[in-house]
């Protein structure tokens, strides 16, 4: 049932992407550029591309709310992380002391480890 449904979905998508395309821009998107009619200027009646505009937009709303009541009835009622496993793994022993400076460092004398000067 829910493939479906997504199918149904992703068709009503297309359309409604369709639809929306196909109509002509009647400009002031947003309210912006009104041009002064405010309330008071009148609206033409809704044209056929407006009306199958709603009837997608009400599809896509419905089968999208479906899809979500279905996703949450298939889901488990525990969380992701109480699979988890808790515990560290057990590994070797981590080396210490001198085990961890790798074998070519010169250790002559009191003298700091620096690179060499450029000038000698």
């Amino acid at each position: 049932m829910e493939n479906i449904i997504l199918t149904v979905h992703l068709i009503v998508a297309l359309c409604l992407i369709g639809i929306v395309l196909v109509q002509r821009s009647e400009g002031g998107g947003l309210g912006v550029g009104g041009g002064g009619g405010g309330a008071t200027s009148g609206r033409p009646a809704i044209s056929a591309l407006g009306k199958l505009t709603w009837v997608f937009g009400i599809a896509f709303v419905i089968t999208s709310i479906s899809l979500t009541v279905i996703a949450a009835r298939n889901a488990s009622s525990g969380s992701v992380l109480d699979g988890a496993v808790t515990s560290a793994p057990v590994g070797d022993a981590a080396p210490s002391g001198d085990a961890l400076l790798p074998p070519t460092l010169p250790t002559t004398g009191d003298a700091p480890l620096a690179p060499p000067r450029i000038d000698e």
